[in-house]
């Protein structure tokens, strides 16, 4: 089980806006804030948001490191619906040509970009 992630955001309030939106809409609670970050937590796990002085660069998920999170997002109906929903908090749907199915015929998912380029994949179960 992982205990926690830790991302580390441009921009504070982009990432609320958009990384918070879906931890949110997932059934994630808030579970700490400071004036540099916040996190939401399910279960033991938990995902921090943070705006680091020690930040040197941007995020780019086709570099070495995180590529995505993959996170398990309810029904069909669920994915279907927070796919809809989520271009409204500053997300666009990638692979829009193979959605639902760009992780193959049998994944049925919505693979989401964010402005900083911070990408998460909705899974339905």
């Amino acid at each position: 089980m992982i205990h926690h992630i830790e991302l580390w955001v441009p921009d504070l309030g982009r990432a609320e806006a958009s990384i918070g939106w879906i931890f949110t809409a997932l059934g994630w609670a808030e579970h700490q804030r400071w004036s540099a970050g916040v996190s939401w937590k399910l279960g033991e796990t938990y995902v921090v948001v943070e705006r680091s002085p020690a930040l040197t660069g941007s995020h780019d998920r086709m570099k070495a490191g995180l590529n995505h999170l993959a996170l398990h997002a309810g029904t069909r109906a669920d994915v279907d619906r927070l796919t809809r929903e989520s271009e409204a908090h500053g997300w666009r749907l990638l692979f829009a040509d193979l959605h639902p199915h760009a992780g193959g015929p049998d994944h049925y998912a919505a693979f989401l970009e964010n402005e900083d380029g911070f990408e998460i994949e909705l899974v339905a179960s």
